[in-house]
């Protein structure tokens, strides 16, 4: 699979921002499937398409559930879906690859300017995630849902993480696949590279 319409920015930014899930690695398949065995061990099957899971790329898990609690008349509990969906995708992580296009370019900058991962995944998915990918090395800060109170698509992650690194968001560049996380860069004052998602056979 190949992302060739990328469009890779210009010479001249301060730090490269990349989300995670959809973005470095290719993790959404995984994940939508580990959200199914989440919800059902909650006795709620059937109640999140997979269109819906990919419109909500980015958001963190517990936003989710309370989405599909308003939207479904559910009650289910944040708490415990997003404990168990966690232990799901750990035990998925061979099912995840890199996104090879981006993370040559993260490669390709490492030590020539600040690399962050900004994700609104948890931090234990999120490093665990990096560390089996063999990519943790790369980033002088990794940013998570469990750093900041609003997230994607707020702009706080993304502030977050210019902060942390120590770069002017308007010298900032994200890299996200998803609209809330785009939304969230824009509304930071950062330039923003969209990832389109891999063609999939179905």
């Amino acid at each position: 699979m190949t992302h060739s319409e990328i469009l890779f920015p210009e010479p001249g930014f301060g730090a490269l921002i990349f989300d995670l899930d959809g973005t470095l690695v290719d993790s959404m398949p995984a994940h939508f499937r580990c959200w199914c065995l989440a919800l059902a061990d909650q006795g709620a099957e059937n109640v999140f398409s997979e269109d819906a899971f990919y419109a909500m790329g980015g958001r963190p898990t517990r936003d989710i559930v309370e989405i599909l609690n308003r939207s479904k008349g559910l009650h289910l509990d944040p708490d415990a879906v997003s404990f168990s969906k966690k232990n799901h995708y750990l035990k998925c992580l061979d099912q995840v690859e890199l996104v090879a296009e981006v993370a040559n370019f993260a490669k390709a900058h490492w030590g020539k300017v600040p690399l962050a991962v900004a994700s609104g995944g948890g931090r234990i998915v999120v490093e665990k995630t990096l560390e089996t990918l063999g990519i943790s090395e790369l980033f002088d800060a990794v940013v998570t849902a469990n750093d900041v109170v609003n997230g994607k698509p707020a702009p706080d992650i993304f502030l977050e993480t210019a902060k942390r690194l120590g770069v002017v968001p308007e010298k900032c560049v994200v890299f996200e696949d998803a609209v809330p996380g785009a939304e969230g860069a824009r509304a930071a004052g950062m330039e923003v590279v969209l990832v389109p998602a891999p063609a999939r056979n179905h």
